[in-house]
């Protein structure tokens, strides 16, 4: 009898495990909540943005998940104290260099829009008076540090499927939909989490503008998700081959199957997408509706990014 030595985790073809995902999920989350933000404090006209709780919510979250999604990659390193090297060292054909860059850039912007909403809590009436005058500059250069904020936002939501998209050998990932996907479920899960932060601390009401408009929002983004996720598996098994035989074995194969069909789709778009054409208006504007339908997309859009992440490392050909 032939005799293995060793654990059989260095026969799997899983590399990133469970904390990438949920990194993934964080980055994308902040992203699209400053989206989301910034959008509805130029199309709703919201020139006062530190009176508006969506606003505030979105503020609060794009730095706090994203750094929160950096130190379970930091720690998920197999040397975590070196993590500095990647600040220090580029390689501007990686695309893991690129990401480095885009969130040494993003991280500063959304400390300054931050600033710029909260002043009168953290800066007047707060501990933080030394920093007054980085808060004035975040206001007077308002509109200059969104549209900044924007484009970087958009990136570091589009990064995180280029970096999974740069595996070549993973059919499911090497994919040039799959930044779009991300990106798209990134907005979502921003005004999904934006809803329900503004909703429960920032006294926001299901009765405002931003609110409605955001909610109604959502669901053409998942319109968007979905549609991008068709392509996907459409696109494999046009090509045919072994990336055609990846693609029927993710969609039909044990347990990753069932979180694509039950927990992404059905969970995470189908049933936000029926609720809110069956429902009347009253329902499915009320609070507790906006809330719970915010946290089915949040789930749906966590089970996305492990289901990719997994299923791309699982299924290979």
């Amino acid at each position: 009898m032939n005799q293995i030595w060793g654990s059989m985790e260095q026969y799997s073809t899983v590399v990133w495990h469970w904390p990438i995902a949920v990194y993934l999920f964080l980055a994308g989350l902040s992203a699209g909540a400053i989206i989301s933000a910034i959008v509805v404090k130029w199309m709703k006209g919201n020139d006062v943005s530190s009176s508006d709780g969506i606003i505030k919510a979105g503020a609060i979250l794009a730095p706090v998940t994203i750094g929160a999604g950096l130190c379970l990659l930091i720690f998920d390193l197999t040397r975590p104290l070196m993590f500095w090297k990647l600040l220090i060292h580029y390689n501007f054909g990686s695309v893991m260099t690129l990401g480095v860059l885009a969130l040494f850039a993003y991280f500063p912007v959304v400390i300054l829009f931050l600033l710029g909403v909260f002043k009168k809590e953290l800066i007047d009436n707060g501990p933080f008076k030394f920093l007054a005058p980085v808060a004035d500059f975040a206001l007077a250069q308002s509109k200059m540090i969104e549209s900044i904020t924007l484009v970087l936002a958009v990136g570091v939501g589009a990064y995180t499927g280029f970096l999974l998209s740069a595996m070549n050998s993973y059919p499911l990932l090497n994919t040039p939909i799959l930044p779009a996907l991300f990106l798209a479920s990134g907005v979502s899960a921003g005004i999904s989490a934006n809803l329900v932060v503004g909703l429960l601390f920032f006294k926001s009401s299901t009765g405002e503008s931003n609110v409605g408009y955001l909610h109604g929002l959502d669901v053409k983004v998942i319109f968007a998700e979905l549609f991008f996720l068709f392509i996907l598996f459409v696109g494999m098994m046009y090509q045919g081959g072994a990336t055609a035989h990846v693609a029927g074995a993710a969609l039909s194969t044990g347990g990753l199957a069932s979180l694509l069909w039950i927990g992404v789709i059905g969970l995470g778009l189908i049933l936000p997408i029926g609720l809110n054409f069956a429902l009347p208006h009253g329902v499915k504007h009320s609070h507790g509706f906006v809330i719970f339908n915010a946290l089915i997309v949040l789930v749906g859009v966590l089970a996305l990014r492990y289901y990719i992440l997994y299923a791309g490392q699982t299924f290979v050909g």
